[in-house]
């Protein structure tokens, strides 16, 4: 059974009461459980954390390299901002998704550059909790498609 790693980034343990008007008013134990019940639903586990904290989000990635097969995450800001975070995501070696609720490109230019997305297997955004849910989705996707090569 594939298991995936979500991971949520800065300030978005405010969802719900953080600028309701860009990010919606679901909270991250909603997104969670929704991502929860996909999960069961798709046949893969999924195990979920958030931090505020580049360091604690870069020994996370480290400590989940040997049990997620992928992951999911939600950079917030750090995608913007952080090479640490994407050299972190390249020594995972796993294949991830980039997912913001927001769409960056109809946003602040400083939002509209990732460090992340030209080495992520792809970018869903815009979209609320519908972005995790079909990021989480094509995730499997691509997990089915490397255990079919694999086999």
């Amino acid at each position: 059974m594939a298991r995936i790693a979500v991971v949520h980034g800065p300030n978005l343990n405010l969802l719900g009461v953080r600028e309701p008007g860009i990010y919606g008013t679901a909270t991250l134990a909603e997104i969670d459980r929704v991502l929860e019940s996909e999960a069961a639903a798709l046949g893969v586990e999924v195990e979920c954390f958030q931090s505020n904290s580049e360091g604690r989000i870069l020994d996370y990635l480290a400590e989940v390299r040997e049990r997620a097969d992928g992951i999911v995450i939600n950079p917030a800001g750090l995608g913007h901002t952080s090479v640490a975070l994407l050299d972190g995501l390249l020594a995972v070696n796993r294949p991830f998704v980039e997912v913001h609720l927001s769409n960056p490109y109809r946003r602040e230019g400083f939002r509209r550059r990732s460090f992340l997305t030209p080495a992520a297997a792809g970018l869903v955004a815009g979209f609320g909790v519908d972005s995790y849910i079909s990021g989480f989705r094509c995730l499997c996707g691509v997990l089915a498609r490397q255990a079919g090569a694999d086999s």
